[in-house]
Formats: structure tokens, sequence, C-alpha cells
């Protein structure tokens, strides 16, 4: 096989010998490969789930509580363990660890980082850990695109290059959103214009998305009954209020999850590989309230089929508070004990049920029609975004993509302006560098990346990260 692939590879070398023509050609297999890696990897991640935390959360009698509580626990041991002695560097959302090897590694994101992530993720999600797939799946398209990259024996530069492409891609497979993907790569991770990165990241992200339309279908990622639009001008109150109260809750997930990492951090009485499991036992325990107390899933396993109630507004407004405050606190628990997941999805779902919650303000004030509670909802879930993720422009457009609307423009730039303008106020810091700066890494910005390590010694010296990043 080996030599299969060095016999490839040289030939593919004397019929590119230019390199640009060999960094167009690796671009857009880069974007289909990675668009096969996202649906494999969502793929995995449904079988798991199927597997494990659904049928905890259907158990007969009263074992239902016992196993929901039980089996994100044992995921989270277990992915304790392949952090802690096979992969450290899969931990955390993927999103930090992508911006350090564009920053400090010249692109490079080793093969056992890549296969890792896929892996323990894909377990740890499955086993109900309140976590979201879309930073793992920026990391993992990252690995393939930088593995593609030194294959082709590309330069420094263009390697770090491909980690753009690679994550560009990730995002559009993710959210069938390829126009957010490429704003939220520039937004996030490029910051300046590059007139051949952008042309890759252009390419790759409609590869990605056409590869994921192609296999699980071209449908946005929530189905609205009808597109929502701004009824009536006095709603634009209520909107903006939602931005203020969006960036409250951006700001208090932030802090709340911050502080708590920096508690495990310091644990050091318990092994770390034990700490995924204590965080996996207490989300486990705010599922299974919710079922309890709601009869509704949305805290461990799939949340898009409990968020989608409240984007129809057909979700009670103490459900709705409810949801919010729970899932807040069980991804803080899933993402600070040193799980592997990502934070896009909670902050939608945080975002929805708050926006729902001032919709119902709005419906009981102003007797609008009681469709506004889910065009609060759609607003919410960009205005949290916003808040949490720094990204403005992405957080408009993903909204946009994800519901299949665009008659909330009005709406969704005051409501996601008021969280991204209060959130940077009160913590000018955003997250994911709050995140590296725990770890002691600070990325410079600007300054031109560093010379890329061996991919050998990547492996024998991670972490680069502490393992809880």
């Amino acid at each position: 096989m080996r030599s299969l692939f060095s016999r490839t590879l040289a030939w593919f070398t004397r019929r590119m010998a230019n390199e640009r023509q060999r960094l167009l050609v690796v671009t857009i297999l880069a974007g289909g490969l990675c668009g096969l890696a996202a649906v494999a990897f969502h793929l995995s991640i449904g079988w798991l789930e199927a597997l494990l935390i659904n049928p905890a959360n259907h158990a007969p009698g009263y074992w239902w509580i016992f196993l929901t509580i039980l089996v994100p626990g044992l995921g989270g041991l277990i992915v304790g363990l392949g952090l802690t002695f096979w992969a450290p560097a899969a931990a955390g959302s993927g999103i930090p660890q992508v911006k350090v090897a564009f920053a400090l590694r010249s692109g490079l994101v080793s093969l056992r980082e890549t296969v890792g992530k896929f892996v323990l993720c894909a377990f740890q999600i499955g086993s109900g850990a309140s976590l979201g797939l879309e930073g793992p799946t920026v990391q993992i398209c990252a690995g393939v695109s930088s593995l593609m990259a030194r294959a082709a024996r590309l330069s420094p530069q263009n390697c770090r290059r491909m980690t753009s492409v690679g994550m560009a891609a990730g995002i559009a497979a993710a959210f069938n959103a390829p126009i957010a993907a490429i704003t939220f790569t520039l937004e996030e991770l490029i910051g300046d214009l590059d007139q051949t990165m952008l042309s890759g990241v252009i390419v790759a992200a409609a590869l990605a998305a056409v590869v994921e339309h192609s296999i699980l279908g071209s449908n946005p990622v929530f189905h609205m009954p009808r597109s929502y639009t701004l009824g009536a001008a006095s709603s634009l109150i209520w909107y903006a209020l939602l931005g203020i109260l969006a960036a409250i809750v951006s700001i208090t997930f932030t802090d709340g999850l911050l502080k708590l990492r920096a508690l495990f951090k310091r644990w050091t009485a318990v092994p770390k590989w034990i700490h995924p499991a204590i965080g996996g036992l207490a989300t486990g325990a705010m599922a299974a309230l919710a079922l309890y107390l709601f009869h509704l899933n949305g805290i461990a396993g799939d949340p898009y089929k409990t968020l989608e109630l409240a984007l129809t507004g057909t979700m009670p407004l103490m459900f709705m508070v409810a949801f919010c405050v729970l899932k807040l606190a069980a991804t803080i628990s899933s993402y600070s004990s040193g799980g592997s997941g990502g934070i896009f999805a909670p902050s939608l779902f945080m975002g929805a049920m708050l926006g729902g919650s001032v919709g119902y303000i709005d419906v009981t004030v102003f007797h609008h029609p009681k469709d506004a509670i889910g065009a609060f909802a759609v607003v919410g879930m960009g205005a949290v975004f916003a808040g949490i993720v720094r990204a403005p422009m992405t957080s408009i457009l993903i909204v946009f993509e994800m519901t299949g609307g665009y008659g909330l423009v009005l709406p969704l730039m005051i409501a996601n302006m008021s969280a991204f303008v209060l959130a940077r106020h009160w913590r000018p810091i955003p997250v994911y560098e709050a995140l590296l700066m725990q770890d002691g890494i600070e990325l410079p910005h600007g300054s031109h990346p560093l010379d890329p390590p061996h991919a050998a010694q990547i492996d024998a010296e991670e972490p680069t990260m502490d393992a809880t990043a």
C-alpha cells in the first residue's frame, strides 16, 4: 500500500511540477474528501446515538433515569482515557486547535489528531454529551486538507492556506451553509484578504456542500412551516431587548465555561481521564430532569428536534426558559470537564429558547400573532451565536441558510449586532482566544507563520495544548 501511494505521489509530482497547479488540484480534491469525511462523521454520530443515548432515554420503567445519567458518564470515561493516552489534541471544540495549527504550525494537523477527533468526538456526542459536531467537523476537515497538502509536497505557506480550505469545507458540510462557511473562515481564521486563500476557501466550501447535498439531501437543517418576516415595526423594541439578553446569556456561558474549566485544571486529586466522566454524569442528570419534567430531549442527544419546536412557536414559555438554562449548564459541564465536542449547536439551541421566550413577551404585550414566537426564536439563534463565537456576519448568514428564510434581515441585524457589541464590551477576549490563553498559548496576530514541525514530531509531542482545551 505504501509503495502504491509513493508511486502515485511521484506520478502526481511529475505531472504537476508547478506548485500553483498542485495547489489547485489539491484544493478541489480536499473539498470533495472533506465533504465525504463530514458526512461519515455525522452518520457515525447518528448511529452511535441510536445505539447509546436514545435507548437509554427510552428504557422501560424507571431504568431510563438511571441509564440517561449513566451512559453519558461512561461515554465521558472512555473518551477521557482516549484523550489522555492516545490523542490529547482531539480534546475541545476543534476551532482553537485549528487556529493554533494555522498560526503556529503552518497548518499542520496530524493524522492521529484527525482520527482521534473523529472517533472520540463521535463517541462522546453519541453517548449523550451536550456538545456540537460542527467545531469537530472543522478540525477533521482541516486534518484531511493538511494531510493532502503534505502528501502533495506543498510549501509551508500553501500548507497553511489548506487549513483555511479545510475549515470552510467543514463548516459548509456541518451546517449545510457554504456562504456562511466562507464568512466564518474570513472572520475567525484568516483575518485579512488573501486572494489565493479566498479562492480556495470558496471552491472547497462549494464542493463540500455539493457532496453533503448529494448524500444527505439539499434541504435546510431546520424545516420551517413558512418563512418568517417582520410583522410589525413595534416588534423591533423586543428584538433590541433580545440582543441585550443574548449578550448576557453569552457572557454567562463564556464566564461559566472558563471558570469551571479552570477548576478542573486545578483539580489534581482526581486523574484527568476521569474528569469527562464527571461532566458526563452531570449532563446526564440534567437530561434526566428535562425528560422527567417536560418529556422532551435536547440536553443529551440530538437537540435539533426539540429546537424545531421553538422555531415553530409550539413550545410553552416555561419549557423554553428551563431548556435555555439546562442547556447552558449541561454544555458548560460537558466542555469544561475536558470533553471532545463543539459549542456551535448548543449556542444555537440556547439562542432559540431565549428568543422564543422574548417572543412570548411580544405576543402578550402587543397581541401580535403567535407566529412571532417562532420568528424571535430564529433571531435568537443568531444573536447568542454572535455573542459567544464573535462572528457577527456569519451569525446572520448561518441563520439564513439553516432556516431557508430571508425575511428577518432587519431584526437579525439589530439583535446580532447588539449582542456582539455588548458581549465584546463586557468581555473583550473571545471564547476561543480565552481558552487558548488558559493553556498558555497566545496566538500572534498579523505575524508570519512559524515553520511547521514534522508530522512525526507533532505525534510525539502531543498535546501542544492541555487535554481539556
